[in-house]
């Protein structure tokens, strides 16, 4: 199978992907031969990646296959995470029913893809699945009335590192994936996340969100704004991401936080806040304060020192105009919040 993606850093596979996998190799095991040692699925491009299966186990009316999950070269925290998905069989004409086992999340709030009470599996990985219950069911002739049990080893502890609290999904893991494949380091997992957590936001009635760029500034507004956890979004570095999709979902009031180095540069304009994808230009800052010798300045932090409130004062207000300009005249407050290293705040403008 070949890659287009454009370096040589290795994908990996979702955990929809593998959970799918799973599912197939535990078929084979309940109405075929026996589980096998490797499986292969076709995913929603058509990809077809082969998985190797850890674990196995079966008795008359259920069997088990574990895949461990590979995301390649992207720092996920579910990388080496063992997924199990067991098929039993169910009640004449009910169909195929997901439950969540160990390690796997329920949904408790509103505005996710899945209503509060069903297991954190999403729509494309069930699709994916149920897929593979049909195909199997038309190979072996069977009815596809199945219960289909995913779980994950140490997911409730692996989900602790991930938005999942916050996002009101308890007890584990989400199984995700829209096209099957992790792509390192991409961003649109990321951005996907803020978005999610702007639809349960919305859900629950909230009027006051928040994204930061850091942990320092997350704490410092949450405090400052006595906002509930669910207010809170991810945004780190994806300022334009969060922007855009509130201008088009909007809710009452919101606050960016973040320190100066990042909130200069979206004074400065910049949508996407990573050190390596924007850089703060101070030849602009220099015009701004009026201080030829922040021309040749190596940080935003360096011209702060120098100027202190002045230069707080003129990139809160900058960034806010910025910030309200990816908005599109959407009704929506917006504040900006900057904190230094010791949580102290240093600017503000509303």
């Amino acid at each position: 199978m070949t890659s287009d993606l454009p370096s040589k850093l290795r994908r990996g596979w979702t955990t929809g992907a593998c959970a799918t996998a799973a599912v197939k190799a535990a078929l084979e095991g309940l109405w075929g031969g026996g589980v096998p040692d490797r499986v292969t699925i076709t995913l929603p491009r058509g990809e077809t990646p082969t998985f190797v299966v850890e674990e196995a186990g079966q008795a008359d009316s259920w069997a088990e296959a574990a895949i461990i999950k590979d995301a390649g070269d992207d720092p996920d925290v579910t990388h080496g995470a063992l997924i199990r998905a067991r098929v039993a069989t169910g009640r004449a004409g009910q169909g195929i029913r997901f439950l969540a086992g160990d390690g796997v999340g329920i949904v408790t709030k509103p505005g996710l893809p899945i209503p509060p009470g069903e297991p954190a599996i999403n729509p494309v990985p069930r699709q994916m699945m149920k897929g593979v219950v049909h195909e199997a069911a038309e190979t072996f002739g069977k009815s596809p009335d199945l219960d289909v049990t995913i779980s994950v080893r140490n997911g409730a502890q692996l989900a602790e590192k991930t938005w999942n609290p916050r996002l009101g999904i308890k007890g584990g893991l989400s199984i995700l994936g829209t096209t099957g494949i992790v792509r390192p380091f991409s961003c649109a997992a990321w951005i996907a996340s803020i978005h999610r957590g702007i639809d349960v936001a919305r859900a629950e009635g909230l009027t006051h969100v928040a994204g930061c760029t850091g942990a320092t500034s997350e704490r410092v507004v949450q405090a400052l704004y006595s906002l509930p956890d669910g207010a809170m979004l991810d945004m780190g570095d994806f300022v334009g991401g969060m922007l855009k999709y509130l201008a088009r979902h909007p809710i009452r009031r919101a606050t960016i936080g973040g320190g100066i180095g990042k909130l200069t540069k979206l004074a400065q304009g910049a949508r996407d806040l990573h050190s390596g994808r924007s850089q703060v230009d101070f030849h602009q800052l220099s015009d701004w304060l009026g201080d030829p010798e922040v021309d040749s300045m190596n940080t935003a932090l360096e011209a702060y020192e120098k100027h202190g409130k002045r230069m707080s004062d003129v990139i809160v207000e900058r960034a806010r105009d910025e910030a309200v300009k990816m908005l599109r005249e959407a009704d929506i407050r917006l504040d900006v919040v900057m904190i230094d290293r010791s949580g102290t705040v240093i600017g503000r403008a509303s």
